[in-house]
């Protein structure tokens, strides 16, 4: 199914890249259900203005990838009642120690950045995974800063784990570009004195999801055994398959 197929945005007031994952046809003819799982840029922003919005949803858990430093500047979705906020951060490198070259093949930039993720943050993305596979914990919300790279290989792992194709996984991925152009006109408006965002951090060429996929199956001989080695029980993956299946 085309990414384009599903009206997958839910539009809110300051945040920019909340949408449904759901909709998405797997390998053997199911179809990922919606209103179990969305992805989304920080939730920190929520305002009064979007409480009813977030709310009609009824969200039970957010998973928030935050680095503790990024948590602690920004702060967190706000404490609404009946939800369930979970920090996990996968741990990685910080990518000021391997700047983007201007120039320089993007989205292999990006691809690499996301392989070192997945080489050492194991633990926490075996962890986001395992809370998304329990139904008890759905609907569940998973979300960083601008929910395009951590969360981006969340639901990249989780969308392959349950049979969806590449080409469906990558065009879910590419759709934060005009997410990021929102979030960038609103820095813009609101901080007209803050510096330039830099490309690496707006941009979600398809390509990357792409080259992510295909080298963690190098790695692992399929994204499922790539789980398992995060921590993933099998257990987990038939969870994860019987709840966000139809």
């Amino acid at each position: 199914m085309d990414a384009t197929e599903v009206t997958r945005r839910i539009p809110f007031a300051t945040t920019f890249n909340f949408r449904d994952v759901g909709g998405y046809r797997s390998r053997d003819g199911r179809t990922v259900r919606t209103g179990r799982l969305y992805r989304s840029d920080s939730l920190h922003r929520i305002n009064d203005a979007d409480r009813d919005v977030f709310t009609s949803l009824g969200v039970r858990t957010v998973i928030d990838l935050r680095r503790p430093t990024e948590v602690e500047r920004d702060g967190r979705v706000p404490d609404f009642d009946g939800l369930s906020y979970r920090h996990i951060h996968p741990e990685h490198a910080d990518w000021s120690q391997q700047p983007y070259q201007s120039g320089g093949d993007l989205a292999r930039y990006l691809a690499d950045r996301y392989a070192d993720l997945a080489r050492t943050g194991t633990a926490g993305l075996a962890q986001a995974i395992g809370l998304i596979a329990d139904s008890a914990n759905a609907p569940v919300v998973v979300h960083c800063v601008a929910g395009k790279d951590r969360t981006g290989i969340v639901c990249g792992l989780t969308l392959s784990a349950l049979g969806v194709e590449d080409a469906d996984i990558a065009a879910d991925y590419a759709l934060t570009a005009e997410a990021s152009q929102r979030f960038s006109a609103w820095v813009t408006a609101t901080f007209p004195d803050a510096p330039e965002v830099p490309p690496p951090f707006l941009a979600s060429p398809a390509e990357t999801m792409l080259l992510f996929l295909a080298e963690i199956r190098e790695g692992h001989g399929s994204v499922e055994g790539y789980l398992r080695h995060a921590g993933v029980t099998d257990g987990q993956l038939a969870a994860l398959r019987t709840h966000l299946l139809d």
